[in-house]
């Protein structure tokens, strides 16, 4: 039998259409960014409305905010006046897939401790959370859960590459590692682990998948369908966890169910 929940991905919403607004904070590859270059100089293009978020948004019929630019890291995330905008109550959303990692990787030395642990989070009073990766990166699923207690989110692991080598490689297994255990520590909290079950990027998915550094359409599309199919699968294996999908935000729900 075989257990990865996106070997056969599905081509319409799913379950997870069962969710109306949706957000994805993240950097260019979850902006729909397309590299451009005209000989001399390369130009990094945010193409909203090719990001699997919007791909996700047409199949599953629901809104999908995408804060995300090209760039971005989890530290930035908390301090970049168009990001915080997103923490505006009436853009709370039900559900939250966060796409955070692959430009911190460059930035964790710079921070004071680093990495980090889960003992830099201050989890009475996030903007107390220490200045490590970890710490910014929580910060973000509080700051969420504050204008929506009851919003499921979703963390995404960094898919295996054979482009990143040595060091870098190693560094997106540790950050997979931290995502793996952050369920332990919210409620409603779930891990796409794209880095243990999505395709290799390798040569052969890249040539049909990349537009010089970054995906292209094509690319972008399949990882909407990853994302669809994953979301269903982990509503089909955990049914209680969603029954009451439909009350988030509403300020009521039926105290007989999960809640």
């Amino acid at each position: 039998m075989d257990n990865n929940p996106i070997s056969c991905l599905i081509k319409d919403g799913g379950y997870t259409s069962i969710f109306r607004t949706m957000a994805v904070i993240g950097d260019s590859l979850a902006s729909g960014e397309h590299e451009s270059f005209d000989g001399t100089s390369k130009k990094y293009n945010d193409y909203y409305e090719y990001s699997w978020g919007q791909f996700m948004a047409r199949k599953c019929g629901m809104k999908v905010y995408n804060f995300s630019c090209g760039g971005l890291t989890a530290k930035e995330y908390t301090h970049y006046s168009n990001m915080t905008k997103s923490y505006m109550p009436e853009k709370a959303c039900q559900a939250y897939i966060i796409a955070l990692g692959r430009n911190d990787m460059n930035q964790w030395d710079k921070y004071e401790y680093g990495f980090g642990t889960m003992d830099d989070v201050d989890f009475e009073n996030p903007d107390n959370n220490r200045d490590s990766f970890v710490g910014h990166y929580v910060k973000i699923i509080q700051k969420y859960r504050q204008i929506q207690p009851k919003a499921r989110i979703f963390v995404v692991t960094m898919p295996v590459s054979t482009g990143d080598k040595g060091e870098r490689d190693e560094k997106c297994d540790k950050h997979a590692e931290f995502l793996r255990t952050l369920p332990n520590y919210f409620e409603f909290l779930y891990v796409i682990d794209l880095r243990k079950y999505a395709p290799i990027h390798d040569e052969k998915y890249v040539s049909t998948h990349y537009c010089g550094g970054h995906l292209n359409a094509i690319g972008y599309l399949d990882v909407a369908d990853q994302m669809i199919t994953y979301i269903d699968y982990i509503i089909r294996n955990k049914p209680e966890d969603f029954n009451q999908v439909a009350f988030i935000g509403k300020g009521i729900h039926n105290i007989r169910e999960k809640w």
